[in-house]
């Protein structure tokens, strides 16, 4: 299966969230078991040279890439989640999206100093999520060894954002 064959399973959402906005929908590519299985296979081709300890992915797609990823891995997950989600102490960072502002939250005990963490996420568009995602990491003390997605919205200049970060992406648009 190519990039080709996963991005056309990739679904266009017209004016979703918002109207102007075409969402890239990943649910059927997820709900493919051919498909799941490849992406999963190409992360980890990549993320493997890395040798992460932890995968950190946001939710909800981040959670079932990340999830399925760090058990391939043979690694940690840690979610990063929407505020007031996790029951432990918590390190919050603000970011902008492409069509407003959020904020995700980790647990404060969830690295441990010198950590080597795949930030992954589903897609890179304006970059907002993946650089609060570095952020908390860097504030915990854990070593972001790579940027990984599943898609990367080339025209938003996401990657701009995480300048300095090994960064790469299974489908760019």
């Amino acid at each position: 299966m190519t990039a080709a064959d996963l991005r056309a399973m990739v679904r266009d959402v017209p004016d979703f969230p918002q109207e102007g906005i075409v969402f890239k929908d990943l649910m059927p590519l997820i709900a493919d078991p051919d498909g799941f299985r490849e992406s999963i296979e190409l992360l980890a081709d990549w993320a493997r040279p890395r040798r992460p300890d932890i995968v950190l992915g946001a939710e909800a797609r981040g959670f079932i890439f990340g999830g399925a990823l760090a058990y391939l891995l043979g690694c940690g997950f840690v979610p990063a989640r929407k505020p007031g989600k996790l029951p432990w102490e918590t390190v919050e960072a603000t970011y902008q999206l492409e069509y407003g502002t959020d904020r995700l939250e980790m647990h404060a005990d969830a690295l441990k100093e010198g950590s080597r963490v795949i930030v992954l996420d589903d897609v890179l568009a304006t970059g907002g999520t993946a650089r609060a995602k570095i952020d908390l990491v860097e504030r915990l003390g854990g070593v972001v060894v790579g940027a990984l997605f599943v898609v990367e919205l080339g025209f938003l200049h996401g990657r701009d954002r995480l300048d300095g970060y090994d960064v790469h992406s299974l489908i760019s648009y």
